[in-house]
């Protein structure tokens, strides 16, 4: 299923003019925070991705900058559309690492489950897209 959804956003985020920078199939543990460390470049566009396993019944991921200051926070639940998938775009105002913390909580299984990441940069100049606010 996961796999399913990788390709399908690629292939989405390709035609939007990002680029795949970084991507990795992560082994979790229900309500731990996985952290994932970035080095991003300020005023470039990114979008990141974080799919959860399909059985897990909520879903959070929160960024920080290099002064642990929160800079995104999202949430989703199961049952809601593409539940199991959170992304947002983020234009850095520095060049500096961030780390990005997803989570999930899943009540059958606490162990091993199955999550995936990705980075996009957005490299093409005329997709017609608005910056985010």
């Amino acid at each position: 299923m996961i796999s399913k959804q990788v390709d399908s956003l690629k292939k989405e985020y390709g035609g939007q003019g990002f680029s795949l920078l970084k991507e990795a199939s992560i082994s979790m543990e229900s309500e731990f925070e996985m952290p994932v460390i970035v080095p991003l470049t300020e005023g470039s566009w990114y979008q990141f991705v974080f799919i959860g396993d399909i059985s897990s019944k909520l879903y959070e991921v929160r960024m920080y900058d290099w002064q642990e200051r929160m800079v995104i926070f999202r949430q989703k639940k199961w049952g809601d559309v593409d539940g199991n998938v959170i992304s947002y775009m983020y234009i850095p105002k520095l060049s500096e690492f961030h780390m990005m913390k997803p989570v999930q909580v899943n009540k059958k299984k606490k162990r091993d489950l199955c999550g995936y990441v990705m980075l996009f940069k957005r490299t093409a100049s005329d997709t017609g897209m608005v910056a985010p606010h």
